[in-house]
């Protein structure tokens, strides 16, 4: 039986899990740190496209999202630092910087100006209504 595996063959990280697999070694990450992609589920109806985007770990204000006809594209920033310090001697300090995108293309075309973007508890919900379709304009020849 053969085993299919989804991969992103643009993810390096995928790159050395498989340099080291077999030899019980795995690159380390930060606790707590970003990961590679933004996890989101994409739902549908009759007027509007709903996406709930995880972001745990992201400010408000660090989110950018942008529409371009069916494309939309959503990343974010994050800094984080923690420093410990006992009386005047730093006894550890530590730094994250890190920065995660997603791009996809909808079926359909989005109207930008109605669409909404909504975050709470580490989730974006973006309301994307679809542009109408104007209906094919017959032209009387003369």
């Amino acid at each position: 039986m053969t085993n299919i595996v989804r991969r992103d063959p643009y993810a390096i990280d995928d790159l050395f899990e498989d340099l080291f697999k077999g030899y019980g070694l795995r690159p380390w990450r930060l606790a707590g740190e970003q990961p590679e992609m933004i996890k989101m589920d994409v739902k549908e109806d009759n007027g509007n496209y709903t996406v709930h985007a995880e972001m745990p770990g992201v400010k408000k204000e660090d989110i950018h999202v942008a529409i371009e006809g069916r494309n939309v594209s959503i990343s974010a920033e994050t800094k984080r630092e923690s420093e410990q310090k006992e009386g005047e001697k730093v006894l550890r300090s530590e730094r994250y910087y890190g920065k995660v995108y997603r791009s996809f293309n909808l079926a359909q075309d989005v109207d930008e100006a109605k669409a909404k973007a909504r975050f709470e508890n580490g989730v974006l919900e973006l309301v994307l209504p679809k542009k109408t379709t104007e209906a094919a304009r017959k032209l009387t020849v003369q």
